[in-house]
């Protein structure tokens, strides 16, 4: 005779029930839910200081404050009834910059204009990097899925893509690579129409309005997903010629479409960026000094838990900075998948993914060798302004995939393997049949020790550094009319990034001379930071070693004077004293300031 339980606890009973039940039938809401908690722990820092922190990481401070004053920039256009203009002279003025050469990370720009607005840029910027690390987990998650891979294969797959130490390196300053979101959906979306798995008008809709989204984001990892999808339809082609054959006038629609939508969507951004004004060609980087080596893939650095000081130090030394140290996958990793992709190269799923991972891998070495592919393709169009270490991250989604179905199909011989035979009789005498979950066991327990060194730890992070105090008070009492261009001190460049922080955090100035940001010279030739002609950028590095007292202004006066005829500021602000060296020179050079209020001075241009 059983003993009932009261009424409230049968309820509680009933509805727990119904919540697991829930969950296992829709296991990847559990998924995501664990993606997400796992990147809120990864930023852990940058939550418990929302708004002031920053994470720490070369290539220095500039690259996140450039990333919240693009933040700032959009939301401040959609707060007054408008998209951003595509060319500005809110940064480097008088000049400007062309929205369109810069990482401006519009799209996610756009969407998280209700959190700028409410929370500042930094906020954004945390906001936007742990979307970054969970939802390209998810997205793996989903093709994986998609594509027959199990929840437990599939959820390992996600992580080892969104979490992979080139994302970690990215995400300390390279958000538009690390928000890798539309890489695995537009590789899906070409996927669908080649295969036929969808209709031509839609898939190739969904696959153009994917593509524009990501153009918006980053448009290296257009260029990125673009050779992905067409590794893996080489592979097809090959594999099953016939197949492709027969979905040549589907996938000659869908492409059509996907085309026609993403032009319809982007044509005036990308008309405005080849032939509008501030237009540039070639690539501001040495692409020589942005290929992996082969001690890339087997060195860890610092920011994972499992690091050795040589190794660490290997990294320091070997890549361009930490932000571009993006190939590591770790000896066991590479092992499982060279493993899987011998036992299983029968399986389609297995052969494209792995032909995929090794020919990025492959390209991601660079150009120093003409044994090297991407040597002779640095000049095709497009392919000579990216950075081919970058594949590396597109490469991690091919690894991912190859563990993911080869964790499935190990599982599944496992099974087989301990299971009766077909005509009934037992298989083996010895194990017993309790003996399959063992069985099935180790090929997990084998993918877990594979991706075990990949593990991140929380990234670091540093107080960004405040607004001055006066700022506002100075910029409120020079009465500047609107769009003033000013010259604040510590000129913004790339290894100071202040000013252009401030401005983003205050909306003052309207705009601001010099900054740190990509850009023509008269040539066209793109460069970083050309602010005119060369004694602007002396008097850029004289005024920040004088902010920093690192050196004195004798020799300083000719270049600043030059300066400030080219650039014909409404007025110079400066974050000093009149008894600092900073201040005395600028005294000497501006006379006495128009306002002065704090650590804040000011000069109003006559």
């Amino acid at each position: 005779m059983g003993i009932a339980l009261p009424e409230a606890e049968a309820g509680t009973d009933v509805k727990r029930r119904a919540t697991w039940g829930w969950l296992v039938r829709h296991p990847g809401v559990f998924v995501l839910c664990a993606y997400l908690a796992a990147a809120v722990a990864l930023n852990w820092r940058l939550w418990l200081g929302l708004g002031t922190m920053a994470p720490v990481g070369d290539p220095g401070p500039a690259d996140n404050d450039l990333m919240a004053w693009f933040m700032r920039y959009t939301a401040n256009a959609l707060a007054h009834g408008h998209l951003p203009a595509l060319v500005t002279t809110a940064l480097n003025a008088p000049h400007g910059i062309s929205v369109m050469w810069n990482t401006s990370v519009l799209f996610p720009a756009v969407v998280l204009t209700p959190v700028t607005l409410l929370g500042g840029p930094l906020v954004s910027l945390t906001v936007f990097a742990t979307l970054g690390y969970a939802g390209s987990a998810a997205a793996m998650y989903w093709v994986l899925r998609r594509h027959g891979a199990s929840v437990l294969a599939g959820a390992l797959g996600g992580a080892v893509f969104g979490f992979s130490p080139g994302m970690v390196s990215a995400g300390l300053a390279h958000y538009q690579i690390q928000f890798a979101v539309f890489v695995p959906l537009i590789v899906e979306a070409v996927l669908s129409i080649v295969t036929g798995r969808g209709r031509p008008l839609l898939a190739g809709a969904w696959l153009g309005v994917l593509a524009a989204a990501q153009l918006f984001t980053g448009e290296e990892m257009v260029s990125n997903a673009a050779i992905a999808s067409l590794l893996l339809v080489a592979v097809l082609a090959v594999s099953r010629p016939s197949a492709v054959r027969a979905r040549l006038r589907g996938t000659a629609i869908g492409l059509g479409v996907a085309a026609v939508v993403a032009l319809l969507l982007c044509a005036r951004a990308l008309w405005v960026q080849f032939r509008g004004p501030l237009t540039e060609h070639g690539s501001p980087w040495s692409i020589t000094a942005h290929g992996n080596g082969l001690g890339a893939f087997v060195n860890p650095q610092a920011q994972l838990l499992f690091h050795t000081a040589s190794s660490a130090a290997y990294a320091a030394s070997n890549g361009a900075n930490a932000a571009e140290y993006l190939a590591y996958l770790g000896p066991p990793l590479l092992i499982v998948v060279a493993a899987v992709t011998i036992r299983y190269w029968r399986d389609l799923r297995v052969r494209a993914a792995a032909v995929t991972w090794a020919v990025l891998e492959v390209l991601s070495l660079g150009v120093n060798g003409p044994l090297l592919p991407f040597h002779w393709l640095q000049n095709l169009p497009l392919l000579g302004d990216m950075l081919p270490s970058r594949l590396a991250i597109t490469a991690d989604g091919a690894a991912a995939a190859v563990l993911a179905f080869g964790l499935d199909l190990a599982m599944s011989s496992a099974s087989r393997a301990a299971g009766p035979r077909r005509d009934g009789g037992p298989r083996h005498a010895m194990p017993p049949p309790r003996a399959t979950p063992l069985r099935r066991a180790v090929p997990v327990m084998i993918a877990l020790l594979a991706v075990l060194p990949l593990v991140p730890r929380p990234v670091a992070a540093v107080t960004a550094p405040p607004v001055p105090t006066g700022w506002g008070t100075v910029f409120t009492r020079l009465h500047l009319p609107a769009n003033a261009s000013v010259l604040v001190v510590p000129a913004p460049y790339s290894h100071s990034g202040e000013a252009m922080l401030w401005q983003a955090d205050t909306g003052q100035p309207s705009e601001l001379i010099g900054g740190w940001f990509l850009g023509p010279l008269p040539s066209g030739r793109a460069v970083s930071s050309y602010w005119g002609p060369q004694f602007t950028t002396e008097t850029v590095m004289c005024l920040d070693a004088l902010w920093q007292g690192t050196a004195g202004g004798q020799g300083c006066a000719t270049a600043v004077r030059s300066a400030l005829s080219y650039w014909h500021p409404a007025a110079v602000a400066a974050d000093t004293s009149p008894a600092a060296p900073l201040g005395r020179f600028l005294i000497g050079i501006l006379g006495q300031p128009t306002v002065q209020d704090g650590q804040m001075l000011g000069w109003r241009s006559a």
